[in-house]
């Protein structure tokens, strides 16, 4: 009789363990289009694009969340990781300033 080998967690709970990027803007801000731009970059890089689980938040139209979240300036990314603020970084100026704060998620 073999044994039964564990069982693999479903691809749904790995979206829900990965860490969650929360990215805010502003719809208007040159900023704000820039920096996505930079974190793009970085994701792109080594196929990172799975590696967080990315929420755009446009912060006029949530700033409850903008408030939560003490978000003052955008374009401001947050990286949550098991219910807690593990990075933040505001007004990121360029792809190494992200892939710096990033780099213990990417591969």
């Amino acid at each position: 009789m073999s044994a039964n080998p564990e069982p693999q967690p479903s691809a749904a709970y790995d979206a829900e363990s990965r860490p969650k990027l929360l990215f805010f803007y502003t719809e208007s801000s040159g900023r704000s289009r820039r920096a996505e731009g930079f974190l793009a970059q970085v994701l792109q890089r080594r196929r990172n694009h799975d590696t967080f689980q990315l929420y755009r938040i446009d912060y006029s139209a949530r700033p409850d969340l903008a408030q939560r979240f003490g978000i003052e300036n955008p374009p401001t990314l947050v990286v949550v990781e098991n219910k807690h603020i593990r990075a933040r970084i505001e007004q990121p100026r360029g792809c190494m300033e992200i892939q710096n704060a990033l780099a213990c998620w990417l591969r």
